[in-house]
């Protein structure tokens, strides 16, 4: 009678294991087996995987139910069965999974199963979900097809009821009228057990932000709101503890022009500055006034034509209601223009700042040559207004927000059996777990983030509200999006890291995507016909862009060349952007003059009034101040356990050729880890948050 050798992964998450019973049937083109118990006598089944080491590591893609312990990988428990058929079943198209209740519920994550046949021949059957309550999964072999290579009933049956389950359990809610569409759901727990985090507690805000402090030695202030603090000596006592190497560099020369325009091009907002091509009209600033922080003998103008000047522009923030949560601190919000120069270094140094839209008497223009303190108080103000325009838009909206929905569009439309769903998956990780927990703890009403930033109490609603319209397609292909901005030439600005490693890591994605759609895709005939994509890309345009044609995002996809590029700009965002944008927050951030989150003064209507005590007195109190550096700890902190970019330990795919472009999109991101690191050598501010050992496959904190 032939045998088929079953192999049963558990994964090594905790409470991944289950003594429940586990049922198994083997469905094949010439028959169906019987129902299998999957039990051996005196043995404990299906018990939790271990993992090897705390830390991961790039991993090569793994050979039939071998496991290589040194490489660091989640190891999973392997239990083999032998299940004997009266007949054979012919090639093997399904496995069906159920699991009944032995004593009580108990949920059960099963990375995948191997079939051994008759004939010797190795079937990998991926899961990497979670099996809950008495249900059943019914799993098809990891060879990756798309809608047309499906020419049985029984597979495209089975194809269709995986979409109709999943679009019933992932719903478009809308949280905030205006935002892109999220998931419906109210909190963590009521997400699908599949996209939840394995330990809730260690994504807790409350928690986290609260144990950061502590770790700070810095939580007997928490409470102190409305102390201010008594000068920046002040400051540097309480915090020179935590320091780093950034964040103390930070702390010493924050006060520099050199260090406020570096910021610009290689600090947690990178993504503002822009060649300026004419001075604005609402920003009138004259030769007299910058003459003297001009090095080359031409008039402004002439600058401006020779591609000198840059700018700055926070005209999102103007009209946004500021805090108003605490009736004991009145807070303060400005919407400032900053003018940048490049100099004969070829550094960018800040030559002039006015704080508000619309010029006037009230409303100076503040310069490198006015008094130290109208000058320091006026680069304060533009830091604060970066700092908003940095957590709510280029933080909160263009990755987390635009992840989320990649992802709702991801599980709606491509079943688990798709190529592109096997390619995207690692990159929406924990991206709807986290966006959920943050809309439960963090952004809502009365949120943390109402405890701290002068944007919180509704003003960061208005923010993205407004900034939706910035929100398109091209501004989410790096390379484009530079460009438009006139920072491309590494000629002009040599220093631009963020960039030169942008581009870098782009190119990689974008070869690596490439590599998996010529393997699935031998013409754009068979782009065109996949109707799976396209109602993912339709899902995307609909929901996640509310259907705004000016978006410019596509409808439908017809070439391999542009789905190359839209499948680069999703793990771009999910990836390195987020990245880039999101782990230097303590480096830059947790001095606080450099970043502050609210300020309790307005901003000053004339020059030449303002003494040190009123800066002291406009920065956040002792409270305020310290919620803010539990932030920025926190969400400066990696994952336990992070999957870093081109760490794919879910084997959805099981075939050789992808197996080796993941091997090449690994070496090409070695590659841009060595480049890196070597530019970064003996630099007093390295840059790092591109380099591919420090970027997440995800969206997950």
């Amino acid at each position: 009678m032939p045998s088929y050798t079953v192999t049963v992964a558990t994964g090594s998450q905790w409470f991944a294991g289950t003594d429940d019973y586990v049922y198994l049937t083997l469905q094949g083109t010439d028959g169906c087996s019987e129902r299998h118990l999957l039990d051996k006598p005196f043995y404990n089944d299906f018990e939790r995987g271990a993992r090897d080491s705390e830390t991961e590591t790039r991993c090569p893609p793994r050979l039939p139910i071998i496991r290589i312990p040194a490489l660091g990988v989640a190891l999973a428990a392997v239990d083999s069965y032998d299940v004997t058929v009266e007949e054979d079943l012919g090639e093997i198209q399904l496995i069906k999974i159920e699991k009944r209740k032995y004593w009580y519920q108990d949920d059960w994550y099963l990375k995948y199963i191997t079939v051994k046949t008759p004939v010797g021949d190795y079937l990998e059957f991926p899961c990497y979900r979670w099996i809950t309550d008495e249900k059943e999964v019914v799993l098809r072999d990891g060879r990756a097809k798309l809608p047309r290579d499906d020419k049985t009933q029984i597979l495209k049956q089975h194809r269709r009821k995986e979409l109709e389950s999943r679009q019933k359990m992932y719903r478009w809610k809308e949280w905030h009228p205006g935002f892109p569409l999220s998931i419906d759901a109210h909190s963590h727990s009521e997400l699908p057990r599949d996209i939840q985090f394995d330990n809730e507690k260690g994504i807790d805000f409350i928690l986290n932000y609260t144990k950061a402090m502590e770790n700070l030695y810095v939580n007997r202030f928490m409470h102190m709101f409305q102390s201010s603090w008594s000068d920046f000596a002040d400051f540097e006592r309480i915090f020179v503890r935590i320091s780093n190497t950034i964040s103390e560099y930070v702390m010493q020369h924050w006060r520099e022009d050199f260090m406020f325009g570096y910021q610009f091009l290689n600090g947690c907002n990178p993504v503002l500055i822009r060649r300026c091509t004419e001075i604005p009209k609402k920003l009138p600033v004259t030769m007299d006034m910058v003459e003297c922080s001009l090095e080359r003998n031409l008039t402004l103008e002439e600058e401006v034509k020779q591609g000198n000047i840059f700018i700055v522009d926070y005209e999102l923030l103007d009209g946004v209601d500021a805090n108003k949560t605490d009736p004991c601190t009145i807070q303060y919000l400005a919407a400032p223009i900053c003018l940048l120069y490049k100099n004969l270094e070829k550094k960018i140094v800040p030559i002039a700042i006015q704080l508000g839209q619309k010029p006037g008497p009230d409303n100076p223009i503040f310069l490198p040559s006015d008094a130290t303190y109208d000058w320091l108080l006026a680069k304060i103000w533009v830091r604060s207004s970066d700092f908003h325009i940095h957590q709510t838009v280029t933080h909160l909206l263009r990755t987390h927000l635009v992840s989320e929905v990649f992802s709702i569009a991801m599980f709606r439309q491509l079943p688990a059996v798709h190529p592109l769903f096997k390619l995207l998956v690692p990159h929406m990780r924990f991206t709807i777990a986290i966006n959920t927990k943050a809309r439960e703890q963090l952004i809502c009403e009365c949120g943390l983030f109402d405890k701290a930033n002068a944007t919180g109490g509704g003003g960061h609603v208005q923010m993205v509200q407004k900034a939706m319209k910035d929100l398109t397609y091209s501004s989410l292909c790096f390379p484009e999006d530079i460009k438009a901005k006139g920072m491309d030439s590494k000629e002009d600005i040599p220093y631009y890291y963020y960039r030169d490693d942008g581009i870098k890591v782009w190119e990689a994605i974008k070869s690596f995507a490439e590599d998996v759609i010529h393997i699935y895709y031998e013409s754009d005939e068979v782009v065109c016909e996949d109707v799976e994509l396209q109602a993912f890309v339709k899902d995307i345009y609909v929901y996640g862009m509310r259907g705004v044609k000016a978006s410019g995002f596509p409808k439908v996809i017809r070439t391999r060349e542009t789905l190359a590029e839209y499948l680069t700009v999703i793990m771009f965002t999910t990836s390195a952007q987020h990245a880039a944008v999101n782990f230097g927050q303590y480096d830059w951030c947790s001095w606080i003059p450099n970043a502050p989150p609210t300020m309790r003064c307005p901003p000053p209507t004339e020059k030449g009034t303002v003494t040190i005590e009123q800066i002291v007195e406009s920065l956040p109190d002792r409270g305020r101040s310290c919620w803010h550096l539990g932030a920025v700890w926190a969400l400066s902190q990696f994952q336990d356990k992070e999957l870093f970019l081109g760490m794919y330990p879910d084997e959805h795919f099981v075939e050789k050729p992808v197996k080796e472009a993941m091997a090449k999109f690994r070496k090409n991101l070695d590659e841009i880890v060595n480049t890196i690191t070597e530019r970064n050598k003996n630099k007093k501010l390295p840059y790092y948050y591109l380099s591919p050992d420090r970027i997440p496959n995800s969206v997950a904190v």
